[in-house]
């Protein structure tokens, strides 16, 4: 596995992570964990049907972890 796979594992990880603080501490509320879900799977699942689109799956799920993290900590986590 090379860098390319450590960071689809990275990704992943912290997809989930973000989701499970973002319930538990009550900062992302239902309807929002409920399109993260559902946008987390449209990448994971969608995007591998499309041709060349397993390429971008990395990717989307880095995006939607840096919309996870504004969503859950109100602000970018360099300033915490």
């Amino acid at each position: 596995m090379g860098s390319i796979g450590v960071a689809a594992w990275i990704a992943r990880g912290a997809f989930l992570a973000l989701l499970g603080i973002g319930l538990s501490s009550g900062s992302l509320g239902r309807r929002a964990a409920s399109v993260f879900i559902v946008l987390g799977l449209a990448v994971w699942l969608g995007l591998p049907a499309i041709p060349n689109g397993a390429a971008f799956v990395t990717s989307g799920l880095a995006i939607l972890d840096i919309a996870l993290v504004l969503a859950v900590f109100k602000r970018d986590i360099r300033f915490l």
